[in-house]
């Protein structure tokens, strides 16, 4: 059953990531799923729970891609934080373009509905868990305002590369800058 729900999670991530909030249906995630009719609506008896499984979906798939960012990092290693933080963004902005598109989607939800707003917010205290003491390793004086930073930097990041590709795309030089910025030198 877990893995019949987490297909049609992903089903719907795809649906969201490619074609938007207007076409996230229980019809068109079957569909993409190559499932029966009637077998999201089984799982998701409402769009708005079929809304909140896609946004935990995506928060567990986000945070395996920061856990393995995570093994990749050297303690205190300001440089290869920003290799690998500019190799996470350039693959979620691309092969990984519809995760990213996805969330943005459901970011705007979010505006109008607060359960989601919510929730995105418990997910990124979860992510915080993670990433202030990292940041707290690279030196920063103020770990939790730094992260923010750096999320807001990067969500910035992702938006600008999805909405309008540069050939030239170099987050590294961003997020070196900014840390730059922030850390003691």
């Amino acid at each position: 059953m877990a893995d019949r729900r987490q297909h049609l999670l992903d089903a719907a991530i795809r649906v969201l990531g490619t074609r938007g909030p207007r076409q996230l249906t229980h019809r068109a995630v079957d569909v993409e799923a190559g499932l029966p009719e009637g077998s999201t609506s089984n799982q998701f008896r409402t769009r708005d729970a079929l809304v909140a499984g896609v946004f935990g979906r995506l928060v567990e798939v986000e945070t395996a891609a920061w856990d393995q960012l995570a093994t990749e990092l050297p303690p205190g290693d300001v440089d290869a934080f920003v290799a690998v933080l500019g190799r996470l963004i350039r693959q979620l902005t691309g092969e990984g373009r519809v995760i990213v598109l996805a969330r943005h989607a459901l970011f705007i939800e979010a505006a109008v509905h607060p359960e989601l707003r919510r929730e995105i917010g418990i997910g990124r205290e979860r992510l915080a868990e993670w990433g202030v003491p990292l940041v707290a390793g690279l030196g920063s004086a103020d770990p939790p305002a730094h992260f923010r930073m750096l999320l807001s930097l990067i969500d910035g990041l992702f938006s600008n590369q999805l909405a309008y590709a540069e050939d030239d795309f170099d987050p590294e030089a961003a997020i070196g800058a900014l840390l730059r910025g922030l850390l003691p030198r």
